[in-house]
């Protein structure tokens, strides 16, 4: 029963959301074309619940050769462990850092809670290329489906930079959810965003 109102709670938030930010979509969208060549939406191939590949979008927010540049910035890796991560990386846009403070790039996600790909709380998804070095402990952090915000969102994850305790924090997760945590988590997130804490 649990996971049923888990699954409304997520089609019926993301429904009104898709329609309530139809608006801040398109100033978003000319915003994005007017400051960098290349695509509106970015296809982030991530990894759903039990390893299956997906493709969910977001906002571009980097330049558009952004994966090709990623080798040449791999040895500045702020995060340890096959997730790469770099506050102040060159390949974000001026306007893309913007998105990125206020979370605002991962708003075409909702799409993907809709569909049920994604779940409004959850893990992190992994790309696809991280999970490939995942140990078989970490990939259990998959064993669920994923989501737009987590424990790791909103415990400082700026200030994380242990791959192994981003998991350890996605697995109390999985080990203690409920209901009461999820709407914790989702109260939690919003001052994280509106403060500029989501990048």
């Amino acid at each position: 029963m649990g996971l049923l109102i888990k699954r409304l709670l997520d089609v019926g938030i993301s429904v009104v959301g898709l329609i309530v930010l139809l608006p801040f979509f398109a100033a978003i969208a000319l915003g994005i074309k007017l400051t960098s060549k290349g695509p509106i939406l970015y296809r982030w191939k991530v990894v759903g619940k039990g390893g299956r590949p997906i493709t969910s979008f977001k906002f571009r927010s980097m330049y558009k050769d952004a994966d090709r540049r990623k080798a040449d910035l791999l040895e500045r890796n702020e995060m340890s462990g096959p997730v790469f991560k770099m506050n102040d990386d060159p390949r974000v846009t001026p306007f893309g850092r913007w998105l990125r403070k206020y979370s605002l790039d991962e708003m075409p996600q909702l799409w993907s809670v809709l569909v049920g790909d994604l779940s409004l709380v959850g893990p992190r998804p992994p790309l696809q290329t991280e999970y490939a070095q995942f140990s078989k402990w970490q990939k259990e952090k998959v064993s669920v489906k994923p989501g737009l915000t987590c424990l790791w969102q909103v415990s400082g994850r700026n200030e994380i930079s242990d791959f192994n305790r981003w998991v350890t924090l996605d697995l109390e997760y999985i080990h203690n959810w409920s209901l009461l945590l999820d709407l914790k988590i989702l109260a939690r997130t919003i001052p994280t965003v509106l403060s500029g804490k989501g990048k």
